[in-house]
């Protein structure tokens, strides 16, 4: 199972609390200086618990932002779990962190809500600090005093305008730890492994049983998720541990199907993470099966060339007279992408099989920043051309002459040929799949980057389409080259009609 990173426990933590739709989300990316979580005017946006880490002046901080708290203090939250898990993931972020930013609004002044989070807060022995946000001029400064009544410091801030922000910077590094940035913490970069789904496809339930917490709210209720949330985990141990971020995505709907601005920015979120991922988790419910919102899924993978391994989930489910090899040919059927890529078959509640999962991601990241020779690539190249070769196009064969690696995520090839155009789609394909079946590449991009070793042949023979009379083409790969010593039959005749 991943462990959590050792670095990360080192680095104070800052949880931001408060009621709904106060501005904890915007005071979040405020002070990271990037768009990391949604910012709407609809109450109750932020569910989860989103976490990052930034650099103030120096000193590294991990901030926490957490879901609106509604419920007053000690209050039952009944039977909606989602509710449940808003009140547990702020309370797990409050047991985690060296200090609280407190995020009140100026413009409705101090409410029965407020009191009731100060009543939370006042339970953990944390140095807070009351944000009084939306105050966007020196005239709102004047109503920040009132919210001294909670019993702790205040500090009139505007998130939207950037008003406040290095006071309140300056009051929280003198409550926490001086620790130096994590930026040079690790020579490697986080391994970023992106989940991707459809709704209710099980992907919070599969993070939290790898991760070994309820780290996301996990229910029922089709688009629980909201944001693109980054987990913190560890890739195997000792020398050989790899950082890594583990980004958990709201469900992706069709668009002609998403009613709400939120739908479209969780949709947006969840696109980017696809493109900024080096792995991408693709997750399916077995008993659905695959619809057509995972073909648009697979295409998105396919169009951000990143490597891949499919996630079959909820296989308890499943009747016992489906085999997973029967399930898997006719997910080959219906989403033929995959043929090649890796596919696991777990279930997130009862655990099967997620051990292997987590193993199967170390290798495929060891096989990310592969290096090949050239000598065997160019082998690989003549078996296949060898095994069927690329069909005649207009009277003239697409030849290659060699190749060489360029390039890791995607794995990319430079080949020199002919002529590029004479490539054909299909036998380019059967190449790709060889090459990956030869250096055991499943799941992993290959781009082939054709390039014109020479001036193309030209259909029509003409003097001026000539090449040089003394240029010497290069040999294709494939060619089989004479024995040494061995006389050429129309050499040797051409010369005798010389001496004649």
């Amino acid at each position: 199972m991943p462990n959590p990173p050792a670095p990360q426990s080192k680095v104070p933590t800052v949880a931001i609390v408060g009621r709904p739709n106060v501005g904890k989300s915007a005071l979040f990316n405020r002070l990271l200086n990037r768009r990391v979580a949604i910012v709407h005017a609809e109450s109750g946006v932020t569910r989860d618990r989103i976490a990052a880490t930034t650099d103030w002046q120096g000193r590294a901080v991990h901030l926490v932002d957490t879901g609106g708290l509604a419920d007053p203090l000690g209050a039952s939250l009944g039977s909606d779990p989602i509710r449940v898990g808003i009140t547990e993931q702020a309370e797990q972020a409050l047991s985690e962190a060296q200090a609280v930013l407190f995020v009140v609004d100026v413009t409705a002044g101090l409410q029965p809500m407020d009191q009731d989070v100060a009543a939370r807060l006042h339970r953990h022995a944390l140095p807070v600090f009351i944000c009084a946000n939306k105050c966007d001029n020196e005239r709102q400064d004047e109503d920040a005093p009132i919210f001294s009544r909670l019993g702790f410091p205040f500090f009139p801030i505007s998130a939207l305008h950037n008003r406040g922000i290095d006071t309140l910077q300056e009051a929280l590094l003198t409550a926490l730890p001086n620790v130096t940035s994590a930026s040079g913490e690790s020579a490697l970069p986080p391994l970023r492994v992106a989940v991707v789904g459809r709704v209710n496809a099980g992907k919070s339930s599969f993070i939290n049983r790898l991760t070994g917490v309820s780290r996301m709210i996990v229910s029922e209720v089709p688009g629980t998720t909201r944001d693109a949330v980054e987990i913190p985990f560890t890739l195997g141990h000792g020398a050989a541990a790899r950082p890594c971020l583990l980004v958990d995505t709201a469900g992706m709907r069709r668009v002609g199907k998403i009613d709400t601005a939120v739908e479209r920015f969780s949709l947006m979120r969840g696109e980017a993470a696809v493109e900024r991922a080096d792995i991408v988790l693709h997750m399916i419910d077995a008993t659905r099966g695959p619809g057509d919102q995972d073909k648009k899924i697979a295409d998105l993978i396919h169009e951000h060339v990143r490597a891949g391994m499919l996630i079959v989930n909820k296989w308890d489910l499943m009747s016992e007279h489906t085999t997973q090899r029967q399930y898997t040919e006719a997910l080959y059927r219906t989403v033929p992408f995959y043929r090649d890529t890796p596919i696991h078959f777990v279930s997130a509640a009862s655990g099967y099989n997620v051990r292997r999962t987590i193993e199967a991601v170390a290798e495929m990241a060891a096989r990310l920043d592969l290096r090949l020779s050239t000598p065997a690539i160019n082998r690989a190249i003549v078996a296949a051309t060898e095994h069927h070769a690329h069909p005649m196009t207009g009277g003239r064969r697409f030849k290659i002459y060699y190749a060489t690696q360029v390039g890791n995520r995607p794995f990319k090839l430079a080949v020199f040929v002919n002529d590029p155009k004479r490539l054909q789609p299909d036998w380019r394909e059967y190449l790709i799949k060889q090459l990956r079946q030869k250096f055991d590449l499943g799941g992993m991009p290959i781009v082939l980057s054709l390039r014109a070793h020479r001036s193309p042949e030209p259909s029509t023979a003409t003097r001026a389409d000539q090449p040089a009379r003394n240029a010497k083409p290069a040999r294709p790969i494939h060619r089989v080259r004479h024995a040494p010593g061995r006389p050429n039959a129309r050499r040797v005749k051409r010369h005798a009609a010389r001496r004649v």
